[in-house]
């Protein structure tokens, strides 16, 4: 808490000092507004937004060095959290980690939250939760966060939020190749190979990587193996289409906890996606239509503990999600803008349990689907406001059908500055898992909802050098999916309540051409507690960048975050990075970072003691 102190006082100082020669630093500073897709389908200024929706762009993660995005979404998005268990490696299945939550939303696996790839959704077909592994660096270009439900233009799983990367694309006719290696503490290796190609309409991309590491603990190796690939082409200035492909294959060991441990908890997990879209821009209209298939093969050794024998079976899994999205938005007159589209999902797949002696028992073969349509009006009135509404009709082939509607507005008091109001369902169907598989399974769940009240104010000053944002919500939600006792027996119930509200903040101030400030703070109160959803998250970061050199270091520090419910436990603690870069040459960059150089001992998944203070070093190349 000292350092904390500290370094919140410099970055006062600084700021107060800079206020002062504000005229001098941002006379070249352009006001350009951002631009979004997620909360809207189509290209949206943010402030026309009811929605809160953080920006994540290439330069934030490129300087993070770190092969998962995972990381540096914590550290930079209010409200949202993601669980850690090591240097690298999040893993699935007992003692897995990479669960995201936002606002007290999402859960353990993550169901609450939905991850898309270009706007197609990204969950395994059986379990329903994203795989964290697979979110790699190297596909983003930038990362959008919607920060509360947008389940009327996503859908189900979009309860608490959405986090959309938006992958690489070069956008003038040019050859870029580069490549990154890195190594550091626990013999952690990571690598990145990337190419880049546009020329006359025509643009692809195809990068690889390879990442290792053996753990801070012993049995706690993990490897990955990931690729992606993407082609495009624009026909005409008004249409274009580009397909897709990311594969990515890891091996992870867990361990158990401290106090318990496993033997031979072995995952070795391939995820594949792939997609194809037609989309078409005439500026007062525009739209699309996706194609998208995931799937995945698992393989798993639940392991022994102490005393007892190997298993004698691997649980195996096939599982996926097809789907097709079709939308389109129009401009009907003035200041309108029309959105409508339907989305059709079929997922699911088969596990079994497959013995040494090479027999096999089915666990289940099940899939479902789901069909929705939705439409969404915004509308601005004059340089005042923004109105906006819409509904989603959603039909389940297990749970029926459900109306999900919005409202918001957007008002200008100010030129520079905008305040938001929304109200907005969010809902949940639930998975084949939690209805058909394992004991507590229940066929007869019903979906999980809430409703999500906010009121934001934002601002920008200094010629947009300095911008602030301020955001009050309140969550309310029942039916939420919990295990029970019931006649002696556990079994999943819609018994769940949620009643959470607190305050986000975020700043950022460009001092100089040479110094930044940013930082973040969010509060959490939650009636009814879960885990791994902190009750206060704060980042204050700084960087540096003169001639050859940058550099950059914040600190995170996490308070009342609950590792267990029953009993109560909770852990606090602060994280102190520091990065660092020198370009030798045109091509050749040197850098180095380090992490929790406060060496604190916390854990985030409860029997899991995090790695103490770690260190990576290696060389970017760029052509």
């Amino acid at each position: 808490m000292k350092v904390l102190g500290q370094l919140c006082g410099v970055a006062l100082l600084l700021s107060q000092a800079a206020m002062g020669r504000a005229h001098d630093v941002v006379k070249d500073t352009v006001s350009i507004p951002e631009v979004v897709v997620t909360g809207s389908r189509s290209e949206v200024d943010m402030r026309h937004l009811p929605l809160t929706v953080s920006v994540v762009n290439s330069d934030q993660i490129n300087k993070r060095y770190e092969p998962s995005l995972l990381p540096v979404l914590t550290e930079q998005v209010p409200g949202l959290f993601t669980t850690a268990r090591g240097i690298m490696g999040y893993g699935v299945s007992t003692g897995g980690s990479g669960g995201f939550t936002m606002r007290g939303i999402g859960g353990s696996p993550t169901t609450g939250m939905l991850i898309l790839i270009d706007g197609h959704p990204q969950y395994m077909g059986l379990m329903g939760h994203s795989i964290a592994d697979a979110y790699q660096s190297l596909l983003a270009e930038k990362v959008e966060v919607v920060r509360g439900p947008a389940s009327v233009l996503y859908g189900s799983n979009a309860m608490g939020g959405v986090i959309n990367i938006l992958t690489n694309q070069l956008k003038q006719d040019e050859w870029r190749g580069g490549a990154r290696v890195s190594y550091g503490s626990y013999n952690t290796l990571t690598t990145e190979a990337n190419t880049r190609y546009r020329n006359k309409g025509f643009s692809s991309m195809i990068t690889g990587s390879y990442n290792r590491t053996d753990g801070h603990r012993p049995n706690m190796g993990f490897e990955q193996y990931g690729g992606y690939a993407k082609i495009g082409y624009e026909f005409t200035s008004n249409w274009s289409a580009f397909a897709d492909l990311n594969l990515t294959h890891f091996n992870a060991s867990n361990p158990g906890t401290v106090n318990r441990p496993i033997f031979d908890n072995d995952s070795h997990i391939t995820r594949g996606m792939t997609s194809f879209s037609i989309e078409n821009n005439y500026g007062r209209t525009s739209g699309a239509f996706k194609f998208f298939y995931n799937w995945g093969r698992h393989k798993i050794d639940d392991g022994y503990y102490e005393g007892g024998n190997p298993r004698d079976y691997l649980f195996h899994s096939k599982d996926k999600m097809l789907g097709i999205t079709w939308y389109q938005s129009i401009s009907l007159w003035k200041g309108s803008r029309w959105t409508a589209g339907f989305d059709l999902q079929q997922f699911g797949g088969k596990a079994w349990n497959e013995y040494t002696d090479d027999s096999k028992s089915e666990i289940i073969d099940k899939t479902e689907y789901n069909l929705a349509g939705y439409v969404d009006y915004r509308q601005n009135i004059g340089e005042i406001m923004t109105l906006n509404a819409g509904v989603r009709i959603d039909h389940h082939s297990a749970t029926g059908n459900h109306i999900i509607p919005q409202f918001g507005a957007s008002f200008y008091p100010l030129r520079t500055g905008e305040i938001k109001l929304i109200a907005s369902r969010g809902f949940r169907n639930p998975t084949i898992r939690e209805m058909y598989m394992f004991p507590p399974q229940n066929p007869d769940l019903k979906p999980e909802s809430l409703w999500n009240y906010e009121i934001s104010w934002s601002q920008r000053l200094l010629q947009n050098s300095l911008s602030y944002s301020v955001n009050l919500f309140y969550i309310n939600g029942k039916n939420m999916i919990q295990t029970v006792p019931v006649d002696g027996r556990p079994k999943n119930i819609n018994t769940g309540k949620v009643k959470n509200w607190g305050i986000e903040l975020s700043t950022s101030y460009r001092l100089s051409p040479m110094f930044a400030i940013m930082a973040n703070y969010s509060w959490l109160k939650m009636e009814y507690k879960i885990v791994a959803a902190p009750q206060n998250k704060l980042f204050v970061g700084i960087d540096f960048n003169k001639n050859r050199w940058t550099a950059s270091t914040g600190i995170q520090y996490i308070n009342g975050l609950y590792t267990s419910t029953d009993p109560l436990t909770k852990e606090n603690f602060a994280l102190w990075s520091l990065r660092g870069s020198y370009k030798a040459t045109k091509w050749l960059e040197l850098f180095v970072r380090g992490e929790n150089l406060l060496n604190q001992k916390y854990e985030i998944n409860l029997g899991f003691p995090m790695p103490g203070s770690t260190f990576m070093g290696g060389v970017n190349i760029s052509i």
